[in-house]
């Protein structure tokens, strides 16, 4: 379940340690836990921030950190949205 193929001549792969939905489950416990709900943040805070340096989703590439957000979308949990300097995500 955490091999997923990146072409359809199944020449490509990728090896997820967790799978985009786990990440954003953690993501979410973080915000519930710290009481962040209805906050904004960058892609990149959220990755690479002071706030989330203890956390295990810190250093999560980018485009796995979109993925998982995009889960969380998908859930009505979050809405990702376009920032002035790139990306970022509300959580609801």
């Amino acid at each position: 379940g955490n091999l997923e193929w990146l072409d359809k001549n199944k020449t490509s792969f990728l090896i997820m340690w967790r799978r985009p939905e786990e990440w954003g489950k953690l993501i979410y416990q973080w915000v519930s836990k710290n009481g962040l709900t209805n906050s904004v943040f960058t892609l990149y805070e959220l990755a690479n921030g002071d706030d989330t340096e203890n956390e295990e989703f810190h250093g999560l590439d980018e485009a796995m950190l979109l993925r998982a957000l995009q889960a969380l979308q998908q859930e009505h949990k979050a809405e990702i949205i376009t920032l002035d300097d790139g990306r970022g995500v509300k959580f609801f």
